[in-house]
């Protein structure tokens, strides 16, 4: 499994609220791509940051997410230039499911 995270610097800082709607706007274009488990949008504590935490099956299936059109996007709808950080993830332990750690 792979984790990639996402950053970009706001124009200026949004509430929980707004960042809310915002998110929910663009939610749709994450549903059911290939590859993707979950996505976790992220608001910085002073607003000023967003982004969001992935979990991939694989970074070849991240990479072709986060495309210069994917790029593109975010700077025409945020105003800045999105980071993206890739990380190999091992093991997860998920409480929710309760399931046992092999």
């Amino acid at each position: 499994m792979i984790i990639a995270i996402t950053s970009f610097a706001l124009p200026e800082p949004i509430t929980r609220e707004q960042a809310h709607a915002i998110f929910l706007s663009t939610a749709p274009k994450y549903q059911g791509v290939p590859g993707l488990h979950r996505k976790h949008y992220i608001l910085s504590e002073d607003g000023a940051t967003a982004g969001g935490v992935y979990l991939w099956n694989s970074r070849t299936e991240a990479e072709a997410m986060y495309t210069d059109a994917w790029r593109t996007f975010v700077r025409g709808k945020y105003g800045s230039e999105p980071v993206v950080t890739y990380y190999d993830s091992p093991l997860t332990v998920d409480n929710l499911a309760s399931a046992p750690i092999p």
